[in-house]
């Protein structure tokens, strides 16, 4: 089992920055072996977009949407996760969750969230003009 929590909730200004966090835990979750985490974003009467990945080696990869804006990143321990968001618009306005996939897999070639099998409880991001 992998658990994922997420903090970071808060409103900021069209064109400002803010900073997601993801605490991953659990007996399953092993950072010496593969794996693909990330984040995805979800507007009400969608489906859940991917915005970021990385794997164990760092590799990352980052939707069209996001890229040069947004930064994903892990500490040294492997075991919190971030995205570091800058030049926010109002279109980035979600809620945002963490996820991982299983454990001892690297991440799938096609970016989507039906590879991805361990969810946080999200985080709530707002964007107004």
């Amino acid at each position: 089992q992998v658990q994922l929590a997420e903090s970071g909730v808060g409103s900021v200004q069209s064109g400002g920055s803010l900073r997601l966090s993801c605490t991953i835990s659990g007996p399953r979750f092993m950072p010496e072996w593969p794996y693909c985490v990330g984040w995805f974003r979800l507007v009400p009467g969608k489906v859940r977009e991917a915005v970021a990945r990385i794997d164990r080696d760092a590799f990352t990869r980052y939707s069209e949407d996001v890229k040069g804006r947004f930064t994903i990143s892990q500490d040294a321990a492997k075991t919190s996760l971030y995205l570091q968001m800058n030049g926010l618009k109002n279109d980035d306005t979600a809620m945002y969750f963490c996820a991982s996939g299983e454990p001892g897999l690297w991440c799938h070639d096609r970016f989507s969230a039906g590879h991805f099998y361990y969810w946080g409880q999200g985080t709530q991001v707002t964007v107004s003009s």
